[in-house]
């Protein structure tokens, strides 16, 4: 009874979110939210940067190479350097150079993949003026990138797609911003810890021992890791622990954060292209995807875990509570963990290495898929409207005419980049993790053998190339291989379908809109929504499938049952 409630409340606030936060959104990137012009102003001439100047394609993605490059370099000199600077109460030395280039390109790229326990590596500066403040500006990217894809459909016989410096400004400015401070403000008072006076030491007098007791500005970490889809916590346990997530209201208030702007933007999506049907119809393949997966997880996760039946614990009645936090139970972990895998947040409130097979398996495919359902914030916006234009290509191959979509014509350059941005992600997660399991270093890293050990190094590929960052727990990532590979994981699966998309904003943007006739393939019914589907499961399980099976549907038959 207490998870169908949960359920009806978040579907009713999202449903409020996706009409009041997409409207708001549209708003925003169309100019005509002012309250903070002043501050906006002064940092546009901070930058040098002319507001009503917009850019071609090429510039814009110019522009993001730049402020990722520099924002990169800026993350890793921090990190190198935290052992000279201030705002250390532990005087934590500086990061190694690898771990050092392999967090901050995984905060650079809305990763935030994390080879470290937050606590006794990073100091205070480090959390606040290197990552925190990378957490805002990548998911901001993100929402930017999406925004100028969208353009290019709205637009017809234009050169240019926006403005990169003007989008990413606004986007923090009048979205993240206020947004993470509210909510920051409600994790502070339900008990998440926000301060800067170092760790303390509690004495039990019972026992003679003393205990450290670490702490730190958390709370308002906190928001903005679920709000921007990061995920990268304060704590090494991230939102197990109770005090970066204290309570089941906090529990709620994540799962809220990381769904709402993804699921917002395709109400912004429909507004911008003139047709709210357009963005529902997105929404709907979203959703039907989403709760497919949450319920199938669920289910695996309220079943008896095997591994611990073996062990002689045959009595499971509440399912497999190995990994998951009492306070939250089995259904409200595993609706937090699948929300975190299937956006691109990557946070987790139990440990997916504990899982059920199964329950492993709907957490690893839900990243596989693309992040689409519905993605992080931006990308999954812009992964799933390069599946639609997939989609659209098929449809229109099946009545015999030219592709449209929205009255734009999907001619062979546009496939191409479409085909392109789908396929980077699965190339780069196969490709690497052939890699690892072929190296006797790759292998290493796994402290399971077997089947197990196998999805432990592929999960970690996986979710570096997704930038998602949840991590399946049993991997040694902070090794010179792995995080060498996992920064170019990350990189390429960030920019390889990035720099796409903006090109193929640039095509449709110079486009002109062809009117609508019978011969149409509509793209606003239930019929596009069960092609969409169709290739989005049909793309994911050709490419995924035999590494799946030698993964998690292998651990799962070696137990003798299926389900």
């Amino acid at each position: 009874m207490h998870f169908a409630l949960t359920l009806l409340l978040l579907a009713a606030v999202l449903a409020l979110t996706w009409r009041y936060l997409g409207s708001y959104l549209e708003a925003v990137y169309s100019g005509r939210v002012g309250w903070l012009s002043r501050v906006e102003g002064v940092i546009y001439r901070l930058l040098g940067v002319d507001p009503s100047r917009e850019q071609r394609w090429r510039q814009y993605a110019v522009s993001l190479v730049v402020f990722s490059g520099v924002s990169l370099l800026l993350t890793y000199g921090l990190l190198r350097l935290q052992g000279q600077l201030p705002l250390n109460p532990q005087h934590l030395p500086a990061a190694s150079p690898l771990l050092s280039w392999n967090t901050a390109v995984s905060f650079i790229t809305n990763t935030n993949w994390q080879n470290y326990a937050g606590e006794t590596t990073m100091s205070y500066l480090s959390q606040m003026a290197a990552l925190t403040v990378q957490q805002f500006t990548s998911a901001a990217v993100g929402m930017a990138v999406a925004i100028a894809l969208v353009r290019g459909f709205s637009r017809a016989g234009a050169s240019t797609i926006g403005n990169f410096w003007v989008d990413t400004v606004r986007g923090c400015l009048y979205v993240l911003l206020p947004i993470a401070f509210v909510a920051g403000a409600v994790f502070v008072a339900q008990g998440a810890v926000q301060t800067l006076a170092g760790p303390a030491f509690i004495r039990d007098a019972l026992n003679g021992a003393t205990q450290l007791i670490p702490r730190g500005p958390v709370g308002f970490m906190e928001s903005i890791k679920q709000l921007g889809t990061n995920g990268g916590g304060f704590f090494n346990a991230n939102g197990a622990d109770p005090l970066e997530n204290p309570s089941q209201l906090t529990n709620l208030l994540s799962v809220v954060l990381l769904l709402s702007i993804p699921v917002a933007l395709t109400y912004t999506f429909g507004k911008m292209v003139g047709s709210r049907r357009q963005g529902l119809a997105l929404l709907a393949a979203m959703g039907l995807i989403f709760a497919v997966w949450t319920g199938f997880t669920g289910y695996a996760e309220s079943q008896p875990n095997p591994a611990v039946a073996a062990a002689g614990v045959v009595a499971q009645p509440q399912g497999n509570m190995e990994g998951k936090e009492v306070r939250f139970g089995v259904l409200d972990s595993t609706l937090y963990d699948v929300a975190s895998t299937q956006t691109s947040t990557g946070s987790v409130d139990s440990t997916p290495d504990s899982y059920t097979p199964l329950g492993g398996f709907g957490l690893l495919t839900g990243m596989m898929l693309g992040e689409i359902t519905p993605g992080g914030d931006g990308s999954g916006l812009y992964t799933l409207l390069l599946f639609a234009m997939v989609a659209v290509f098929i449809g229109g191959l099946m009545v015999g005419r030219t592709p449209e979509y929205l009255g734009k014509k999907i001619q062979a350059r546009e496939v191409k980049l479409a085909s392109l941005g789908v396929l980077v992600m699965p190339v780069v997660v196969l490709v690497t993790t052939g890699i690892a399991t072929a190296l006797p270093v790759g292998r290493a890293g796994a402290f399971n053998s077997g089947p197990h050990g196998f999805t432990e190094i592929l999960y970690a590929l996986t979710s570096q190339a997704n930038n998602n960052g949840s991590a399946f727990a049993g991997l040694n990532g902070n090794t010179a291989f792995y995080n060498l590979v996992g920064g170019i994981d990350m990189l390429v699966g960030r920019f390889g379908i990035m720099l796409p998309v903006l090109a193929l904003a640039g095509a449709l943007a110079a486009k002109q809109t062809v009117p609508g006739s019978l011969g149409t393939f509509r793209t606003d019914n239930a019929t596009f929504v069960v092609l969409l589907l169709g290739v989005i499961l049909i793309v994911g399980g050709l490419t995924f499938f035999p590494a799946l099976s030698l993964g998690p549907l292998l651990e799962q038959l070696s137990h003798g049952r299926f389900f």
